[in-house]
């Protein structure tokens, strides 16, 4: 990092240009600079595939040995033009490869702003998050995911979006920004929620106006058909738990040992075919106690399948991951592995996977008051799915 120190003022010393116009010299410079390089890159990628072809055409008009029929002077004239044609073909690799790594280096940069990767400790909680997609080379796609520390505790959303493509990736950015703004504006979960769901509303209402026949557009997915399952969590000061499930598989509790589900409470309708209820009852989930952690989940966890059609067995692999202690990274390592294992490295859903573990020192008093709620022991996933 580079710091600039404050210093008194000065005046302008002669023969040395102004800030300003030093400035704007810079930066005529590296215009010039820039714009120079593409021109360059704009004729090589040009001018070599001409003078490939040149090459081979001045070879067959002008050289007397491509005149003769002779079986020497038409194997020298096959190597000729085969080399003029492996250069262009090489030629064109070379650019294709080129436009892949930009669209490489943008998708990366879309995948930091969408989902950029949350910090390891926010506000005494640990936290470690994961992310693959199910379209193969594709770094984002329609699971959202984000973690921030506010006044009224540390919010978390998780969500998925129906669909894939540039379309579902539209929605999670909508959502997403919304939500960084409403979880630090709204003292309560419920006008957080609100908020999300006019956001998914008006969204869908451009792309309806957006892929209107009139506008010749295809589009990706039938907005009609759009909605989005998300799972609003709080942790207040002294470990304190509160959700809002809109049709979401709920997190699972992680103690050294075991995991149990968080909750059972039928959960309220995905956020897009239906309104919202007056009443948006949110549910007191307990304490997270030191110690103790969170694992939450898209349903493309649940729901990957081996070769026989059998579903992933989350809650075993979530076992095996706490067997020693809770630890977010190893949690994650493991259940990854056993997941791709499962599946067979073929996975037809995009899977997020975040973990938040309590390290604040202190917390609620020991006793059965104090813990998060578990709500059975024997969560197997085909049960409360």
């Amino acid at each position: 990092m580079i710091r600039i120190k404050a210093g008194p003022p000065r005046g302008p010393r002669p023969g040395v240009p102004s800030r300003g116009r030093l400035g704007s010299v810079v930066a005529r410079g590296v215009g010039h600079d820039g714009r120079g390089s593409r021109r360059l890159r704009r004729a090589f990628t040009v001018g070599l595939p001409a003078a490939w072809g040149a090459t081979a055409i001045t070879y067959k008009l002008t050289c007397p040995l491509a005149q003769q029929h002779a079986l020497g002077a038409r194997i020298v004239g096959s190597a000729v033009f085969l080399a003029a044609g492996a250069g262009l073909l090489l030629h064109v690799r070379h650019a294709y490869l080129r436009e892949l790594r930009q669209a490489r280096r943008v998708a990366g940069a879309a995948q930091s702003v969408l989902l950029r990767p949350p910090p390891p400790w926010i506000d005494g909680l640990r936290v470690a998050a994961a992310q693959v997609s199910a379209d193969r080379g594709a770094t984002v796609g329609g699971d959202l995911y984000e973690v921030i520390a506010t006044e009224h505790g540390v919010r978390i959303v998780m969500g998925d979006v129906r669909g894939h493509g540039l379309a579902a990736l539209a929605t999670a950015a909508a959502v997403l920004g919304s939500f960084r703004e409403a979880a630090h504006d709204e003292p309560e979960l419920a006008p957080v929620l609100r908020r999300l769901d006019r956001t998914l509303a008006r969204h869908l209402r451009e792309r309806v106006r957006a892929e209107h026949p009139s506008s010749g557009r295809d589009p990706d997915n039938p907005v009609a058909e759009e909605f989005v399952t998300l799972l609003l969590l709080e942790v207040g000061r002294e470990g304190e738990l509160r959700a809002l499930n809109c049709g979401h598989p709920w997190p699972y509790l992680l103690k050294r040992g075991g995991a149990v589900p968080l909750d059972r409470t039928e959960p309220l309708p995905p956020l897009g075919p239906f309104a919202l209820p007056e009443d948006l009852p949110v549910t007191d989930c307990g304490r997270l106690l030191p110690g103790q952690a969170l694992f939450l989940h898209t349903d493309g966890a649940e729901d990957a399948r081996d070769a026989h059609g059998r579903f992933f067995p989350l809650f075993a692999a979530l076992t095996e991951a706490v067997r020693d202690d809770v630890v977010p990274q190893t949690v994650l390592r493991t259940v990854f592995a056993a997941l791709l294992r499962h599946a067979g490295a073929r996975l037809t859903d995009d899977v997020a996977l975040l973990v938040l573990r309590n390290d604040r020192r202190g917390g609620a008093p020991s006793g059965t008051r104090g813990n998060a709620r578990p709500v059975a022991t024997d969560p197997h996933p085909a049960n409360h799915r």
